[in-house]
């Protein structure tokens, strides 16, 4: 009866340690489980941002487009700079661009107008415009999406 007694309080202390390692295993997947969500959830946000900072591009371009073609060089803004997201060179007074680059601050995070550039080469019939557009999330690096296409006005 002894030896009995013996085997059951040694199976119940290996099964007692059996349980710690499961609950270990599972503490560990579940951890892994919510990195991989705030990874997922990071990368979505990113995704948007890109998406409407393409939208917002396209949308200045077609405004463009619709405008008057002598005034295409009033479109520049901060135009002169290499730098991302750290343009120089002076602002736009074109009323298109002032109100596009409101939409640009409201539709993206920490998206100042005196991040965004739009180099418009007017040298040419068609001319080359550039737009880049900066923003940030929180404490990351700032994003930065540049679009280039060339206006072409109709007669």
């Amino acid at each position: 009866m002894h030896r009995a007694q013996f085997s059951r309080r040694r199976s119940a202390g290996f099964t007692m340690i059996e349980v710690l390692v499961a609950l270990l295993v599972f503490s560990l997947g579940v951890l892994g489980l919510v990195a991989i969500q705030a990874t997922a959830t990071r990368m979505a946000s990113d995704a948007r941002d890109k998406a409407v900072a393409t939208f917002l591009a396209d949308q200045l371009l077609a405004r463009m487009l619709i405008s008057d073609p002598t005034t295409a060089a009033s479109f520049a803004h901060r135009a002169t700079g290499a730098t991302a997201c750290n343009p120089s060179g002076s602002a736009s007074t074109n009323a298109v661009v002032t109100s596009w680059l409101a939409e640009v601050a409201q539709q993206l995070p920490n998206a100042l107008a005196t991040q965004q550039q739009i180099v418009v080469d007017a040298s040419t019939v068609q001319p080359q415009v550039t737009v880049r557009l900066c923003w940030q999330n929180g404490d990351e690096a700032p994003r930065s999406l540049v679009v280039s296409n060339q206006v072409q006005w109709q007669p």
